[in-house]
């Protein structure tokens, strides 16, 4: 096998196929990344068993072959080689040598015969969205996983397809996270559960480009994302998903409007006080035409005071800082509406449309205290 490639242009897709080559493994040739050389393409391939990649590098192919070579060392050649062609090299013994100008390194590969191939699969009827929209929704909403193994369900989001609707939702148990996109076309109905660690490597990888597009395809088992001259193809999370429309509530005794750029400020600047080791909730005081946030800790206390616009009942009520800033953040309206019940009902924070919705749970608190 031998190929020439730009360095840049091979270092970028090095870096996609890394996404799929696990830290940990008892299986060395999943440390790998093989090279697949044939006459008309270049071919980089790696797989975890529960993440599989393929991309095509251009470049140009003077023998084919194939090699697996340890991806973290070759990984770490090709970056730290000049800015310029790079020759890849592998013999019979898969020997394999890496030339850019004066550098030369020459590592040891290995047959392909053991490492597990991603297996082909049919693919049909193809959901097109661009690849902006699925970076956003994977942005929106994946903060909100779980990350306790114990419950897989909780480790990955619900991708449902009825029509032209695209829902996804994602919980932790403590908070809810969904969002809501209309679809070009109509498909028919789709609900599987998506494991959260492929679409936090698959976001890293989309060029979030209005122009560029994605194609999904879902069988039984499996996801497929084709974008660009990549291929991810992920295992799908088996069960059931939570019956979420049980959880939510549109009523309210009061109805909060806010600058969401003002609260977010505010209860960041809170955090200041708080030791990661403490849970000490920020206590929002909504009395009138105006919110008053609070927060007591070991290190001292703050309190702050907005405008807000006000329907219904003044309440007092605790919430975990950092689940109010993982959904103000994402959210990209400069005014937000939070609904609220009780201080031992959720929250919702929602627009009009319900293109998203996030519900997060209030803390109890001892207002005495405060």
């Amino acid at each position: 096998m031998k190929i020439v490639c730009q360095k840049n242009e091979l270092l970028n897709h090095v870096n996609i196929v890394l996404k799929a080559v696990p830290a940990k493994t008892t299986m060395p040739i999943l440390e790998c990344l093989i090279i697949e050389v044939k006459s008309d393409y270049i071919k980089l391939i790696s797989n975890d068993m529960e993440l599989g990649i393929e991309t095509l590098v251009k470049g140009n192919i003077l023998e084919e072959g194939t090699v697996a070579i340890n991806a973290k060392v070759f990984s770490e050649i090709v970056r730290k080689l000049p800015d310029n062609d790079v020759t890849i090299d592998t013999d019979s013994n898969y020997v394999t040598t890496i030339i850019s100008e004066k550098a030369k390194f020459t590592i040891s590969g290995r047959s392909t015969d053991e490492f597990p191939f991603l297996p082909k699969i049919e693919k049909s009827n193809a959901v097109i969205l661009s690849q902006f929209t699925l970076k956003e929704v994977i942005r929106q909403t994946v903060f909100s996983i779980s990350d306790n193994e114990s419950n897989k369900i909780m480790t990955g989001e619900l991708f449902e397809i009825k029509g032209n609707e695209f829902k996804v939702v994602s919980l932790d148990g403590h908070r809810i996270s969904i969002r809501k996109i209309m679809l070009s076309n109509e498909y028919d109905d789709i609900k599987v559960i998506v494991p959260g660690k492929t679409l936090i490597e698959v976001s890293k990888i989309l060029s979030g480009e209005f122009s560029d597009e994605v194609s999904l395809f879902f069988t039984d088992k499996h996801i497929i994302f084709e974008f660009d001259d990549t291929v991810v193809l992920s295992r799908l999370i088996e069960g059931e998903y939570y019956r979420i429309n049980q959880m939510l509530s549109s009523d309210y005794e009061t109805k909060v409007t806010i600058n969401k750029k003002e609260l977010l400020s505010c209860i960041d600047r809170a955090t200041l006080l708080v030791k990661e080791t403490e849970k000490k909730p920020i206590i929002i005081n909504i009395d009138d035409n105006k919110i008053e946030l609070k927060i007591n800790s070991t290190i001292g206390s703050m309190n702050e005071e907005i405008d807000i616009t006000k329907e219904g009942k003044d309440i007092m009520i605790g919430f975990n800082p950092r689940f109010l800033i993982d959904a103000l953040r994402v959210i990209d309206d400069e005014e937000v509406d939070i609904y609220l019940i009780n201080p031992k009902a959720p929250c919702f924070i929602r627009d009009k449309e319900e293109s998203y919705i996030y519900l997060i749970l209030p803390v109890n608190f001892n207002s005495a205290v405060q």
